[in-house]
């Protein structure tokens, strides 16, 4: 089965209120025990070498404009504190059995990818993956034009890996 686009559902608008970008992403996988935490787990815990090697070419050049990297950006407000539970490089923000929302604040934008699972009957699941994003500045909005395009190929290559045990 594959990633499909599809609309973010209404439920996923309090998460980040204002957010002016939303995507979202689904996938139906076989998994009788799946719940949002085990498929978040599945999704961002293993990062592709393509995918490790352009964030890492985008800290390099986010530094150049006071952008913070993924691993500090991913600490928000409390990048010192070791007790943010993480899942890759994203903090949790709250979680329920059949949705996780991860992500951060920072002073050009706000962040929060959220993972939901349905169940669909027999062990079929569905996990989307949504994302949201509000901006605070040019910086934020030339930020998301500029990675828009990465971020499409990357969710979908990521949420793929929900099939996976």
């Amino acid at each position: 089965m594959s990633v499909q686009a599809m609309i973010p559902e209404a439920t996923t608008g309090p998460v980040l209120v204002g957010a002016g970008f939303a995507d979202a992403y689904c996938l139906i996988v076989e998994a009788p025990a799946l719940d949002a935490a085990a498929a978040a787990q599945r999704v961002f815990s293993r990062t592709p070498r393509w995918i490790s090697t352009l964030l890492a070419s985008r800290n390099r050049l986010v530094a150049l404009i006071g952008l913070k990297g993924t691993e500090k950006a991913a600490g928000g407000k409390d990048a010192s504190s070791a007790k943010v539970r993480r899942i890759g490089f994203f903090p949790v923000v709250s979680q329920t059995p059949d949705r996780i929302v991860m992500g951060f604040d920072d002073w050009h934008l706000d962040f929060r990818v959220v993972v939901d699972v349905a169940m669909l009957g027999g062990d079929r699941r569905q996990v989307t993956a949504t994302t949201l994003v509000r901006t605070h500045n040019w910086v934020g909005r030339a930020y998301l034009a500029v990675i828009m395009p990465f971020h499409r190929v990357i969710v979908r290559t990521m949420l793929a890996q929900a099939a996976r045990p």
